[in-house]
């Protein structure tokens, strides 16, 4: 097997096909058009010239798509993975959650999961490093760093009503 290999093609008045080669010598082929939309293209293993499938995405469709494709955001809301088994992941606290209002200490979540809550954006601040005494609110986005388990039970924990 080869490795996978990439070429560009500027289509002009239309946009820019990119060709992929894979390791398994199969061919792909994405036109980046002008107006944001893309046209995904499979080609026939025994004929490589021949186009097996053929999907037109909107931009919206391609973001969705990309984010799919990429490993390190296998959920909406993953931010990023370690070797170390880590992940860091946004909460974001509901108006109806039981912890609206009150202290992020009260919350006991490094202590009962072992993750932490490193930063908070609400609206357009960002606080890093809230303290136990930090009052959260409904609205908030907690940024949580921790394993996947211990993230898993910190937004258990702040989704509780």
């Amino acid at each position: 097997m080869s490795a996978p290999r990439l070429s560009s093609t500027p289509l002009p008045g239309i946009g820019v096909r990119y060709d992929l080669t894979t390791r398994e010598s199969r061919r792909l082929s994405v036109v980046a058009h002008r107006d944001g939309h893309r046209t995904i293209s499979a080609y026939r293993e025994d004929d490589p010239d021949a186009c097996d499938l053929s999907v037109r995405l909107s931009s919206e469709e391609a973001t969705t798509l990309i984010d799919a494709l990429m490993p390190a955001h296998h959920t909406p809301s993953l931010l990023s993975t370690t070797d170390l088994g880590l992940v860091a992941e946004r909460i974001e606290l509901p108006g109806s959650s039981h912890w609206n209002g009150r202290l992020l200490g009260e919350s006991r979540i490094r202590t009962d999961t072992g993750a932490s809550v490193v930063a908070v954006l609400r609206r357009a601040e960002a606080i890093p490093s809230p303290t136990p005494h930090f009052r959260l609110a409904g609205g908030d986005t907690l940024i949580v760093i921790g394993t996947r388990e211990g993230v898993e039970a910190a937004a258990a924990i702040l989704g509780r009503e």
